[in-house]
């Protein structure tokens, strides 16, 4: 079904003209951004989805069985590499990417440091048609940057803007419909931030009237900055940065920011970022990568190299003790844990999906590495459909699968190649998904019942 929101906003192409020199497309944005397509779809703003937990509200019945022959693109469009996520709010879609510098064979020899020079991009597109809306570009040398691809955070939309950190931590705010600046901070030059050795890879997070940055500047493993203005509230934690993104845990009228750096997981007190309580927990290489989760009292936080760890807080969040602890079956890497009914679904390093009880760790089942490879890096991005027990992920294969999850056992339900081999996060929304390697971003329909 065509969505009237669209022909209406391109009925209006005649008439209206570039707003200070912006193009046409990025004035009808204005629009789009605030526009619902027929499949009654829910937002996808940011790292992880509403409230970044992990579950995909299609507001339709999601098929079980998908056709033989795949799942088609809707639409293809050329992106350059990047690690980076989907946002999709209304009738927009963002990622972001990275283009290197065209170098002549003669400059490498000369400076083979050339090659690490480019832009990197925050990208705009149509969601329904895939034209690029906008595009911001800013200048980025990835010199001392490992695993140098692109950009590898999610962007956040917040009440009509658009928050991005780049690898080298640039960090933008800018209108999500024009893609025009409103701010923007450099944490290395203007904060003393310390880049850390696969960069910035941490998404924005915004909580109340402030943006959430995992910084890792003096004295400020975690910033709180303005979301108006970006002017710093507050730092806490002396850590160096890692990798994951925070979370907010509820207990009653009780809240609170917790974190995983590569030495502790913390508690921080929201509007002061007081470090109510540290434990210690040390990473290998510094990868403190997976978003923790809380569910029953509990943050479980769970890491590639040590295992897994379960917090147990008190009523008011305030105190913390190591519940239990785990390291031969639950090594996460990349891949925030799923909960439901007692139960995690863990994406071990070795082992696959693996199934074990919440307040103990003890494991039920493993999927024995079916559902996606084992490797070095293994990824696979499991969101919950709803309030169902089926969930749908994306492995680093680039396969897009469908797969009932209990505490017996799993049930593999479809699964579709959509991209080349992928660490991006893809979106969800409606009944569509999109998709993205280091070459191209992709929408799928998802068939329904």
């Amino acid at each position: 079904m065509i969505n009237s929101h669209l022909i209406a906003t391109l009925a209006l192409q005649k008439s209206l003209r570039p707003l200070h020199g912006l193009p046409l497309l990025a004035v009808c944005s204005l629009l789009l951004l605030t526009s619902s397509s027929s499949a009654q779809q829910s937002d996808w703003p940011q790292w992880r989805g509403i409230n970044s937990t992990g579950v995909f509200e299609p507001g339709v019945e999601l098929s079980t069985k998908w056709p033989a022959a795949g799942l088609k693109p809707k639409w293809s469009v050329n992106v350059g590499p990047g690690y980076s996520g989907i946002s999709v709010v209304g009738d927009l879609v963002f990622t972001m990417d990275r283009i290197a510098d065209e170098v002549s064979e003669e400059e490498q020899n000369k400076n083979p440091d050339a090659l690490l020079d480019g832009v990197e991009r925050i990208l705009c597109f149509d969601r329904n048609s895939g034209k690029l809306v906008w595009h911001h570009d800013y200048r980025s040398n990835y010199k001392g940057l490992d695993y140098n691809k692109g950009p590898r955070t999610t962007p956040t939309i917040h009440a009509g803007r658009l928050y991005a950190l780049g690898a080298m931590g640039h960090l933008h705010c800018l209108d999500a419909r024009t893609g025009t600046q409103i701010w923007a901070r450099d944490l290395i030059k203007d904060s003393g931030a310390k880049l850390p050795t696969w960069g910035f890879a941490a998404s924005p997070l915004v909580v109340d009237d402030k943006l959430i940055i995992h910084a890792g500047i003096p004295g400020g493993c975690y910033c709180a900055l303005s979301l108006k203005t970006g002017k710093e509230i507050w730092r806490a934690g002396d850590d160096p940065a890692g990798y994951g993104v925070p979370i907010v845990a509820k207990s009653g009228d009780h809240r609170i920011l917790i974190g995983w750096t590569p030495e502790h997981i913390i508690g921080m007190d929201i509007e002061t970022g007081k470090v109510h309580w540290q434990i210690p927990y040390e990473v290998t290489y510094g990868v403190s990568i997976a978003t923790p989760i809380f569910q029953e009292g509990h943050v479980l936080v769970c890491g590639y190299w040590h295992g897994t760890k379960s917090i147990q807080l008190d009523s008011t969040l305030t105190q913390a003790n190591l519940a239990w602890e785990e390291n031969m079956y639950l090594r996460g890497l990349m891949a925030q844990p799923l909960y439901k009914d007692g139960h995690a679904f863990l994406l071990d390093k070795q082992h696959g999906v693996v199934c074990f009880k919440l307040e103990n760790g003890e494991v039920k089942w493993t999927d024995k590495n079916s559902l996606t490879p084992r490797g070095r890096n293994p990824q696979l991005n499991l969101v919950w459909i709803g309030k169902t027990n089926r969930a749908l992920g994306l492995n680093s294969e680039g396969e897009l699968l469908q797969v009932e999850l209990t505490e017996e056992k799993f049930t593999e339900l479809g699964r579709a190649k959509l991209v080349d081999f992928t660490w991006a996060h893809p979106a969800f929304s409606g009944n569509q998904v999109f998709a993205r390697d280091d070459s191209k971003i992709i929408c799928i329909d998802l068939p329904l019942e």
